[in-house]
């Protein structure tokens, strides 16, 4: 417990450093915000999003560009952020691909990944322009052709690959076990074949992804080696240099007690190894490496606010009682994932510096035991009308979430850039078909 207000408290000394007992977004009173916008509400600090986007740049400076992967938050406000930053997008559906293009992201720097792209989605890229198209499965291989036949083209592709168990990491694991996420490793050579024998097809590169919510310099770094030596391999069978080599995303944030950032002075100190290592090689020295991480790069920019409806006591458990829940932050609930359900940091927006906390329960208006925020967030004493927020919300928040469960309107997000808040959504993905 306390290691969980350690975490609550190092967020807001870093992020939301709070004025008068209330924490500031941008310099912006989220309470503000709530009498203009209601409650819930998602609010996003462009200048946070910026901060996380230049520091892991640094980082990787000299090895590899750093794209935004758009499923983490596919608001185009959100996106124009990065876009603005020089980022390319990696996305996951033509809807992304729509809120990428309306961001200003240029179509020939973004990447399609997914393991069950549609035809009509595939139509849209391919006639769009698209940069790369990632191939995870034969069907989809031979779907990809046709539509690049359909259009009079050749579609760049990579082939995405199912790492061998060398290669895993992160908390959750995509790779070294069976996956629908790409070709097995195993398969690789055979796969570079059948893609180089068709037509319509122009091998440019190779994706590994090998988990997500990474926290260990060393378990990416690793990974990203092991992405470098699966390209060469691939660059060596086709007798060309590649384009690009995707190394994925998979960065990771503190959500929960005992989590320890993501070291980047310790990325920093290992990418002149990886530098020395693409520089030498011939099929990888021409190429784009990137990385495309989406909630190490949004996820601490967002807050979730809620407003308490009620407080009670129920056999000596505190309830607070707010009208935002599992249906607006699904991720929060525990209910994305998680097997052993763990409490992201919530604190009160306002609260007096000397305020006890004691442990309680944050729960939604939703008749299920399934709507809790936090199952023992130590906060102030707080009565109907005060606020609570949740960290780390920037990530995985609205589009992932049962926005349409007991039909609850849908929350406002607010992007917060200058000093100026501007209501950026609700954005609904697919919205646009």
């Amino acid at each position: 417990m306390p290691e969980a207000d350690d975490l609550a408290r190092r967020l807001i000394a870093e992020n939301f450093p709070r004025r008068d007992g209330a924490i500031r977004v941008g310099g912006l009173d989220p309470s503000d915000l709530a009498r203009t916008h209601g409650t819930p509400l998602f609010v996003y600090d462009a200048a946070l999003m910026r901060r996380a986007y230049r520091a892991l740049s640094r980082a990787v400076a000299g090895f590899a560009a750093v794209d935004y992967s758009v499923k983490a938050n596919p608001c185009p406000a959100v996106i124009r952020v990065f876009a603005d930053e020089g980022a390319g997008a990696e996305i996951a559906s033509g809807a992304e691909f729509a809120a990428a293009l309306a961001a200003g992201v240029a179509p020939g720097k973004i990447l399609f990944a997914g393991p069950g792209k549609s035809n009509a989605d595939l139509d849209r890229v391919v006639a769009g322009g698209i940069g790369e198209i990632h191939l995870e499965n034969a069907e989809e291989m031979a779907r990809v052709a046709a539509a690049a036949a359909r259009h009079g083209r050749r579609a760049a592709v990579a082939i995405r690959v199912n790492p061998g168990p060398d290669a895993q990491g992160g908390a959750m694991r995509m790779g070294g076990k069976p996956s629908p996420f790409g070709f097995d490793e195993e398969d690789l050579d055979s796969v570079v074949d059948r893609v180089e024998a068709e037509p319509n097809l122009d091998l440019t590169g190779l994706h590994l992804f090998a988990g997500t919510q990474g926290l260990s310099a060393a378990v990416l770094l690793g990974q990203w080696a092991y992405g470098l030596r699966l390209a060469s391999r691939v660059a060596a069978r086709i007798g060309r240099p590649l384009d690009t080599v995707d190394l994925g995303g998979g960065l990771g944030i503190p959500y929960f007690a005992g989590d320890v950032p993501l070291d980047l002075e310790a990325i920093r100190a290992g990418i002149p190894a990886l530098r020395a290592t693409v520089a030498a090689d011939p099929g990888l020295a021409g190429a784009r490496i990137v990385l495309e991480p989406g909630r190490h790069l949004v996820g601490p920019a967002g807050l979730y606010v809620a407003r308490v409806r009620a407080v009670k006591i129920s056999r000596g458990q505190r309830f607070v009682i707010t009208d935002g829940g599992m249906h607006h932050h699904l991720a929060a609930s525990g209910n994305l994932g998680q097997i052993v359900k763990r409490d992201y940091p919530v604190v009160a927006v306002l609260e007096a510096e000397a305020a006890v906390r004691t442990p309680c329960a944050v729960v939604g208006p939703l008749c299920t035991p399934l709507d809790m925020l936090a199952r023992a967030a130590l906060l102030p004493d707080l009565a109907a009308g005060d606020l609570v927020a949740v960290l780390q919300s920037g990530a995985y928040g609205l589009t992932a979430s049962p926005t349409g469960f007991l039909s609850h309107p849908l929350p406002a997000e607010i992007l917060v850039d200058g000093g100026q808040a501007t209501a950026i959504g609700p954005w609904r993905s697919g919205a646009d078909r």
